[in-house]
Protein backbone atom coordinates (compact mmCIF):
# COMPACT_ATOMS: atom_id res chain seq x y z
CA UNK A 1 0.00 0.00 0.00
CA UNK A 2 1.51 3.30 -1.02
CA UNK A 3 2.22 6.38 1.08
CA UNK A 4 0.00 9.43 0.82
CA UNK A 5 0.77 13.11 1.40
CA UNK A 6 -0.87 14.55 4.49
CA UNK A 7 -2.65 17.88 4.74
CA UNK A 8 -4.65 19.05 7.74
CA UNK A 9 -5.64 22.22 9.50
CA UNK A 10 -2.22 22.18 11.15
CA UNK A 11 -0.56 21.23 7.87
CA UNK A 12 1.12 18.05 8.94
CA UNK A 13 3.76 17.48 6.29
CA UNK A 14 5.18 14.17 5.14
CA UNK A 15 3.85 10.69 4.54
CA UNK A 16 1.72 8.25 6.50
CA UNK A 17 0.38 4.91 5.33
CA UNK A 18 -3.38 4.75 5.88
CA UNK A 19 -3.23 1.97 8.46
CA UNK A 20 -0.92 4.15 10.59
CA UNK A 21 -3.30 7.12 10.63
CA UNK A 22 -3.60 6.88 14.47
CA UNK A 23 0.07 7.88 14.69
CA UNK A 24 -0.55 10.96 12.57
CA UNK A 25 -3.63 11.73 14.67
CA UNK A 26 -1.63 11.49 17.90
CA UNK A 27 1.06 13.74 16.44
CA UNK A 28 -1.56 16.27 15.32
CA UNK A 29 -3.29 16.18 18.73
CA UNK A 30 -0.11 17.49 20.34
CA UNK A 31 -0.39 20.61 18.20
CA UNK A 32 -4.16 20.91 18.61
CA UNK A 33 -3.72 20.96 22.39
CA UNK A 34 -1.10 23.73 22.17
CA UNK A 35 1.71 21.51 23.42
CA UNK A 36 4.04 21.89 20.46
CA UNK A 37 6.07 24.51 18.65
CA UNK A 38 7.63 22.24 16.03
CA UNK A 39 8.22 18.50 15.93
CA UNK A 40 8.77 15.39 13.82
CA UNK A 41 7.76 11.74 14.19
CA UNK A 42 8.70 8.62 12.28
CA UNK A 43 7.88 4.91 12.25
CA UNK A 44 9.63 2.14 10.33
CA UNK A 45 8.40 -1.43 9.82
CA UNK A 46 10.90 -3.90 8.36
CA UNK A 47 13.09 -0.88 7.65
CA UNK A 48 10.47 0.91 5.54
CA UNK A 49 9.09 4.27 6.62
CA UNK A 50 5.36 3.97 7.17
CA UNK A 51 5.21 7.33 8.98
CA UNK A 52 7.50 10.30 8.40
CA UNK A 53 5.82 13.55 9.46
CA UNK A 54 6.81 17.02 10.62
CA UNK A 55 4.94 20.22 11.44
CA UNK A 56 5.03 23.57 13.17
CA UNK A 57 7.82 26.07 13.64
CA UNK A 58 11.53 25.52 14.06
CA UNK A 59 11.92 28.61 16.23
CA UNK A 60 10.05 31.38 18.02
CA UNK A 61 10.38 33.60 14.94
CA UNK A 62 7.94 31.39 13.05
CA UNK A 63 10.36 29.80 10.59
CA UNK A 64 8.71 26.51 9.60
CA UNK A 65 10.05 23.10 10.51
CA UNK A 66 11.31 21.71 7.22
CA UNK A 67 11.90 18.15 6.09
CA UNK A 68 15.61 18.50 6.87
CA UNK A 69 15.30 20.45 10.15
CA UNK A 70 17.44 18.96 12.90
CA UNK A 71 17.62 19.62 16.62
CA UNK A 72 19.71 18.72 19.68
CA UNK A 73 18.04 15.56 21.00
CA UNK A 74 19.97 15.50 24.29
CA UNK A 75 20.09 11.98 25.78
CA UNK A 76 18.52 10.26 22.80
CA UNK A 77 22.12 10.62 21.60
CA UNK A 78 22.98 7.86 24.07
CA UNK A 79 21.31 5.33 21.80
CA UNK A 80 23.77 6.22 19.05
CA UNK A 81 26.75 5.80 21.35
CA UNK A 82 25.32 2.47 22.51
CA UNK A 83 24.98 1.35 18.89
CA UNK A 84 28.68 2.03 18.36
CA UNK A 85 29.59 -0.01 21.43
CA UNK A 86 27.32 -2.89 20.42
CA UNK A 87 28.97 -2.92 17.00
CA UNK A 88 32.47 -3.05 18.51
CA UNK A 89 31.44 -5.96 20.72
CA UNK A 90 29.86 -7.77 17.80
CA UNK A 91 33.10 -7.42 15.85
CA UNK A 92 35.02 -8.99 18.72
CA UNK A 93 36.94 -5.80 19.46
CA UNK A 94 35.23 -5.10 22.80
CA UNK A 95 34.21 -7.41 25.66
CA UNK A 96 31.38 -6.08 27.81
CA UNK A 97 32.51 -8.33 30.66
CA UNK A 98 36.08 -7.01 30.59
CA UNK A 99 37.37 -4.36 32.98
CA UNK A 100 37.40 -0.90 31.44
CA UNK A 101 41.07 -0.73 32.44
CA UNK A 102 41.92 -3.49 29.94
CA UNK A 103 41.40 -0.91 27.21
CA UNK A 104 42.10 2.25 29.23
CA UNK A 105 44.82 1.44 31.77
CA UNK A 106 44.74 4.82 33.55
CA UNK A 107 41.12 4.15 34.48
CA UNK A 108 42.18 1.61 37.13
CA UNK A 109 43.06 4.41 39.56
CA UNK A 110 41.31 4.75 42.92
CA UNK A 111 39.77 1.30 43.07
CA UNK A 112 38.18 1.21 39.62
CA UNK A 113 40.00 -1.88 38.40
CA UNK A 114 36.76 -3.85 38.89
CA UNK A 115 34.56 -1.52 36.82
CA UNK A 116 33.40 -3.49 33.78
CA UNK A 117 32.40 -2.17 30.38
CA UNK A 118 28.85 -3.41 30.97
CA UNK A 119 28.69 -1.26 34.11
CA UNK A 120 29.34 1.79 31.93
CA UNK A 121 26.63 0.68 29.50
CA UNK A 122 24.02 0.38 32.29
CA UNK A 123 24.76 3.43 34.48
CA UNK A 124 26.11 1.21 37.26
CA UNK A 125 29.80 2.21 37.05
CA UNK A 126 29.52 4.55 40.05
CA UNK A 127 30.69 7.63 38.12
CA UNK A 128 27.51 9.68 37.52
CA UNK A 129 29.30 13.02 37.59
CA UNK A 130 32.65 14.75 37.35
CA UNK A 131 34.67 15.11 40.56
CA UNK A 132 35.92 17.74 40.96
CA UNK A 133 33.20 19.55 38.97
CA UNK A 134 34.22 20.86 35.56
CA UNK A 135 33.32 23.74 33.28
CA UNK A 136 31.57 23.34 29.95
CA UNK A 137 34.85 24.21 28.26
CA UNK A 138 36.50 21.29 30.07
CA UNK A 139 33.62 19.05 28.97
CA UNK A 140 34.49 19.90 25.37
CA UNK A 141 38.10 18.80 26.04
CA UNK A 142 37.87 15.01 25.67
CA UNK A 143 41.29 14.37 27.21
CA UNK A 144 40.56 16.56 30.25
CA UNK A 145 37.16 14.96 30.81
CA UNK A 146 38.65 11.47 30.49
CA UNK A 147 41.44 12.32 32.94
CA UNK A 148 38.87 13.54 35.47
CA UNK A 149 36.92 10.28 35.24
CA UNK A 150 40.06 8.13 35.33
CA UNK A 151 41.29 9.79 38.53
CA UNK A 152 38.01 9.45 40.45
CA UNK A 153 37.03 6.86 43.00
CA UNK A 154 33.60 5.25 42.43
CA UNK A 155 30.74 6.98 44.23
CA UNK A 156 29.31 3.56 45.16
CA UNK A 157 30.24 -0.08 44.57
CA UNK A 158 30.33 -0.59 40.80
CA UNK A 159 27.56 -2.88 39.62
CA UNK A 160 25.50 -2.35 42.78
CA UNK A 161 22.56 -0.58 41.20
CA UNK A 162 22.26 2.35 38.84
CA UNK A 163 22.79 6.09 39.17
CA UNK A 164 22.02 7.88 35.93
CA UNK A 165 25.27 8.92 34.22
CA UNK A 166 23.66 11.88 32.44
CA UNK A 167 26.83 13.21 30.82
CA UNK A 168 29.60 10.89 31.97
CA UNK A 169 28.31 7.77 30.22
CA UNK A 170 29.07 9.36 26.87
CA UNK A 171 32.60 10.35 27.87
CA UNK A 172 33.30 6.90 29.29
CA UNK A 173 32.05 5.11 26.18
CA UNK A 174 33.81 7.59 23.91
CA UNK A 175 37.16 7.04 25.60
CA UNK A 176 36.79 3.25 25.55
CA UNK A 177 36.02 3.34 21.82
CA UNK A 178 38.98 5.65 21.24
CA UNK A 179 41.33 3.31 23.11
CA UNK A 180 40.05 0.33 21.10
CA UNK A 181 39.96 1.91 17.63
CA UNK A 182 42.25 4.94 17.77
CA UNK A 183 39.33 6.99 16.36
CA UNK A 184 37.04 9.45 18.09
CA UNK A 185 33.44 8.32 18.47
CA UNK A 186 31.88 11.20 16.51
CA UNK A 187 33.97 10.38 13.47
CA UNK A 188 33.59 6.61 13.94
CA UNK A 189 29.81 6.97 14.21
CA UNK A 190 29.65 9.15 11.10
CA UNK A 191 31.63 6.77 8.90
CA UNK A 192 30.50 3.42 10.35
CA UNK A 193 26.83 4.18 11.10
CA UNK A 194 25.31 7.42 9.81
CA UNK A 195 26.84 7.60 6.34
CA UNK A 196 26.31 3.93 5.39
CA UNK A 197 22.64 4.26 6.40
CA UNK A 198 22.20 7.70 4.86
CA UNK A 199 21.04 8.96 8.26
CA UNK A 200 21.11 12.70 8.98
CA UNK A 201 22.33 12.37 12.57
CA UNK A 202 25.44 14.06 13.92
CA UNK A 203 27.48 13.57 17.09
CA UNK A 204 29.60 16.54 16.12
CA UNK A 205 27.79 19.04 13.92
CA UNK A 206 29.82 20.91 11.27
CA UNK A 207 29.15 24.61 10.82
CA UNK A 208 27.84 23.89 7.32
CA UNK A 209 24.69 22.40 8.92
CA UNK A 210 23.94 25.22 11.37
CA UNK A 211 21.30 26.76 9.12
CA UNK A 212 19.10 23.67 9.57
CA UNK A 213 19.15 23.60 13.37
CA UNK A 214 15.95 24.27 15.29
CA UNK A 215 16.48 26.25 18.47
CA UNK A 216 15.14 24.39 21.48
CA UNK A 217 12.57 26.32 23.47
CA UNK A 218 13.27 25.75 27.14
CA UNK A 219 10.70 26.06 29.95
CA UNK A 220 10.25 29.72 30.86
CA UNK A 221 11.08 29.37 34.54
CA UNK A 222 13.48 27.09 36.41
CA UNK A 223 11.80 23.85 37.41
CA UNK A 224 12.26 21.43 40.26
CA UNK A 225 13.00 17.89 39.14
CA UNK A 226 9.68 16.51 37.93
CA UNK A 227 9.16 12.86 37.05
CA UNK A 228 5.67 11.80 35.96
CA UNK A 229 4.22 14.94 37.51
CA UNK A 230 5.79 14.40 40.92
CA UNK A 231 8.47 16.61 42.48
CA UNK A 232 11.47 14.44 43.26
CA UNK A 233 13.54 14.94 46.38
CA UNK A 234 17.04 15.30 45.01
CA UNK A 235 19.58 13.81 47.38
CA UNK A 236 23.17 14.84 47.93
CA UNK A 237 24.54 12.33 45.43
CA UNK A 238 22.06 13.41 42.75
CA UNK A 239 22.92 17.07 43.26
CA UNK A 240 26.63 16.29 43.00
CA UNK A 241 26.04 14.38 39.79
CA UNK A 242 23.64 16.77 38.08
CA UNK A 243 25.63 19.89 38.98
CA UNK A 244 29.07 18.48 38.25
CA UNK A 245 29.25 20.45 34.97
CA UNK A 246 28.68 24.17 35.36
CA UNK A 247 26.03 24.74 32.68
CA UNK A 248 23.37 27.39 32.09
CA UNK A 249 21.50 25.63 29.27
CA UNK A 250 22.38 28.38 26.83
CA UNK A 251 25.39 26.43 25.60
CA UNK A 252 23.34 24.35 23.18
CA UNK A 253 22.92 27.33 20.85
CA UNK A 254 26.68 27.88 20.54
CA UNK A 255 28.99 26.65 17.81
CA UNK A 256 31.25 25.15 20.50
CA UNK A 257 28.51 22.87 21.85
CA UNK A 258 27.43 21.82 18.38
CA UNK A 259 30.97 20.99 17.29
CA UNK A 260 31.91 19.13 20.46
CA UNK A 261 31.82 15.35 20.79
CA UNK A 262 29.20 14.80 23.50
CA UNK A 263 27.92 11.23 22.98
CA UNK A 264 25.59 11.44 25.99
CA UNK A 265 23.75 14.63 25.11
CA UNK A 266 25.11 16.53 22.11
CA UNK A 267 23.64 14.74 19.10
CA UNK A 268 21.65 16.52 16.38
CA UNK A 269 19.02 14.86 14.23
CA UNK A 270 15.30 14.48 13.61
CA UNK A 271 12.80 11.67 14.01
CA UNK A 272 13.61 10.30 10.56
CA UNK A 273 17.32 9.95 11.27
CA UNK A 274 16.79 8.45 14.73
CA UNK A 275 14.26 5.93 13.39
CA UNK A 276 16.51 5.08 10.42
CA UNK A 277 19.48 4.13 12.60
CA UNK A 278 17.30 2.29 15.09
CA UNK A 279 15.69 0.39 12.21
CA UNK A 280 18.98 -1.43 11.70
CA UNK A 281 18.81 -2.71 15.28
CA UNK A 282 15.09 -3.50 14.96
CA UNK A 283 15.71 -5.55 11.82
CA UNK A 284 18.36 -7.81 13.28
CA UNK A 285 21.36 -5.58 12.68
CA UNK A 286 20.83 -4.68 9.02
CA UNK A 287 18.54 -2.53 6.89
CA UNK A 288 18.43 -2.04 3.12
CA UNK A 289 21.47 -4.25 2.64
CA UNK A 290 23.60 -2.30 5.13
CA UNK A 291 24.65 -4.54 8.01
CA UNK A 292 25.90 -2.87 11.18
CA UNK A 293 26.04 -6.01 13.31
CA UNK A 294 24.63 -9.51 13.64
CA UNK A 295 21.15 -10.20 14.98
CA UNK A 296 22.66 -11.73 18.11
CA UNK A 297 24.79 -8.61 18.51
CA UNK A 298 21.74 -6.37 18.27
CA UNK A 299 19.75 -8.47 20.73
CA UNK A 300 22.50 -8.14 23.34
CA UNK A 301 21.07 -4.68 24.03
CA UNK A 302 18.07 -6.43 25.66
CA UNK A 303 20.21 -8.24 28.25
CA UNK A 304 19.08 -6.90 31.61
CA UNK A 305 21.94 -5.37 33.60
CA UNK A 306 20.18 -3.66 36.47
CA UNK A 307 16.76 -3.32 38.06
CA UNK A 308 16.98 -0.92 40.95
CA UNK A 309 15.96 2.42 42.40
CA UNK A 310 18.18 4.80 40.50
CA UNK A 311 20.37 6.84 42.86
CA UNK A 312 20.18 9.96 40.69
CA UNK A 313 16.69 9.89 39.16
CA UNK A 314 14.99 8.51 42.25
CA UNK A 315 12.85 6.07 40.23
CA UNK A 316 13.08 2.44 39.22
CA UNK A 317 15.48 1.91 36.31
CA UNK A 318 15.70 -1.40 34.48
CA UNK A 319 18.44 -1.20 31.93
CA UNK A 320 19.92 -3.39 29.23
CA UNK A 321 23.20 -2.74 27.43
CA UNK A 322 22.84 0.91 26.47
CA UNK A 323 19.04 0.97 26.30
CA UNK A 324 16.25 1.22 28.85
CA UNK A 325 13.79 -1.58 29.51
CA UNK A 326 11.83 0.28 32.20
CA UNK A 327 11.96 3.65 33.93
CA UNK A 328 9.52 4.41 36.71
CA UNK A 329 6.16 2.91 35.76
CA UNK A 330 6.98 2.96 32.04
CA UNK A 331 7.75 -0.65 31.19
CA UNK A 332 7.96 -2.15 27.72
CA UNK A 333 7.14 -5.60 26.42
CA UNK A 334 9.83 -8.26 25.90
CA UNK A 335 11.79 -7.49 22.75
CA UNK A 336 11.30 -3.75 23.16
CA UNK A 337 13.78 -1.15 24.36
CA UNK A 338 13.86 2.63 24.48
CA UNK A 339 15.54 5.81 25.54
CA UNK A 340 14.77 9.51 25.40
CA UNK A 341 16.23 12.93 25.94
CA UNK A 342 15.72 15.85 28.29
CA UNK A 343 12.80 17.93 27.09
CA UNK A 344 10.87 15.13 25.45
CA UNK A 345 12.58 13.38 22.52
CA UNK A 346 11.80 9.67 22.67
CA UNK A 347 12.50 6.49 20.70
CA UNK A 348 11.39 2.85 20.97
CA UNK A 349 12.81 -0.18 19.16
CA UNK A 350 10.89 -3.46 18.90
CA UNK A 351 13.23 -6.24 17.82
CA UNK A 352 10.44 -8.82 17.59
CA UNK A 353 8.10 -6.69 15.45
CA UNK A 354 11.06 -5.17 13.53
CA UNK A 355 9.77 -1.67 14.28
CA UNK A 356 11.38 1.60 15.26
CA UNK A 357 9.50 4.70 16.41
CA UNK A 358 10.98 8.14 17.07
CA UNK A 359 9.73 11.55 18.17
CA UNK A 360 11.79 14.77 18.25
CA UNK A 361 10.60 18.25 19.17
CA UNK A 362 11.57 21.91 19.62
CA UNK A 363 9.58 22.86 22.74
CA UNK A 364 11.08 21.24 25.81
CA UNK A 365 8.87 19.88 28.59
CA UNK A 366 9.90 20.39 32.23
CA UNK A 367 8.98 16.86 33.29
CA UNK A 368 11.66 14.17 32.93
CA UNK A 369 9.09 11.42 32.40
CA UNK A 370 5.57 12.80 32.33
CA UNK A 371 5.62 14.52 28.92
CA UNK A 372 2.65 13.05 27.02
CA UNK A 373 3.69 14.04 23.49
CA UNK A 374 6.26 11.44 22.52
CA UNK A 375 4.57 8.78 24.61
CA UNK A 376 1.31 9.44 22.77
CA UNK A 377 3.03 8.94 19.41
CA UNK A 378 4.86 5.81 20.57
CA UNK A 379 1.72 4.24 22.06
CA UNK A 380 -0.27 4.95 18.90
CA UNK A 381 2.38 3.26 16.77
CA UNK A 382 2.64 0.17 18.97
CA UNK A 383 -1.16 -0.11 19.26
CA UNK A 384 -1.48 0.04 15.49
CA UNK A 385 0.76 -2.99 15.22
Amino acid sequence: MGSNPILSAMEINGICKPEFAPVRDAFEANFAEGLELGASAAVTVDGEFVVDVWAGDADADGNPWQRDTIVNVYSTTKTMAATCMLMLADRGELDFDAPVARYWPEFAQNGKDGVLVRHVMAHTAGLPGFDPPITVEQLYDLEAAAANLAAQAPWWEPGAGSGYHALTQGNLESEILYRVTGRRMAEWFRTEVAEPLGADFWMSLPASEDHRVSDLERPETPQTLLIAGEEIEVGELAVRALLSVNRTGDEIATREWRAAELPASGGFGNARSVARIHAALACGGAVDGVRLLSEAGARRALEEQTDSLDRVLGVRLRHGLGFGLQIGDLALAPGQMFWGGMGGSLAVIDLDARVSVAYVMTRMAPDALGDPRGLRVIQAALATL
